[in-house]
């Protein structure tokens, strides 16, 4: 009888043992599957920071450029040939600055991704040396094609920007799993 008694303690002692070993690698598991979680969001959530403050630098350089573009009003008010050359001579020296800091925020967003809004970006940036390009021709050239040229480079510049923006802003969503 007493060996008995002793076989039920030292069963009921494994068994304890068992069940504590289980319990302590499970709390463990559960423990680093936690860590991990909290490493990962951490992780997302910097990576949509890079990205908000990339992306925003692009606008402001896009902005930038259109303060120097918006400047076309003042040239299509201008009573002589005179003025007009010399509004678009400044506007002409603004514009490479205003592009050269585009470029330096399209190199960011190459960083950081996605390849789409990269991809949209560089087009955003292409769209405006072309502008520049047009705005050029309109120096030695005050004719009505030269002026549409010009006007249809400008608006392709505004698509691709409005691309852009749609492709960053769903970049940035928040997807949840």
């Amino acid at each position: 009888m007493a060996n008995s008694g002793l076989w039920v303690g030292i069963l009921t002692a494994l068994t304890a043992l068992g069940a504590s070993y289980i319990t302590a690698r499970a709390t463990f598991r559960a423990a680093r599957a936690q860590a991990e979680t909290a490493t990962r969001a951490e992780a997302l959530r910097d990576e949509r920071e890079r990205r908000r403050s990339a992306y925003r630098e692009m606008m402001s350089c896009v902005h930038a450029f259109n303060v120097v573009t918006w400047q076309m009003d003042d040239v299509d008010t201008a009573r002589d040939p005179a003025s007009r050359g010399r509004l678009l001579t400044q506007m002409y020296e603004c514009i490479g600055p205003a592009i050269g800091d585009m470029n330096r925020a399209m190199h960011e967003i190459r960083l950081d991704g996605p390849a789409a809004v990269s991809d949209a970006a560089d087009h955003v940036r292409d769209m405006a040396r072309r502008v520049q390009q047009r705005l050029n021709a309109l120096l030695g050239d005050d004719s009505p094609e030269c002026r549409d040229a010009y006007d249809a480079a400008y608006r392709d510049f505004r698509e691709a920007y409005v691309r852009f923006i749609g492709l960053a802003r769903g970049a940035l969503e928040v997807k949840s799993e």
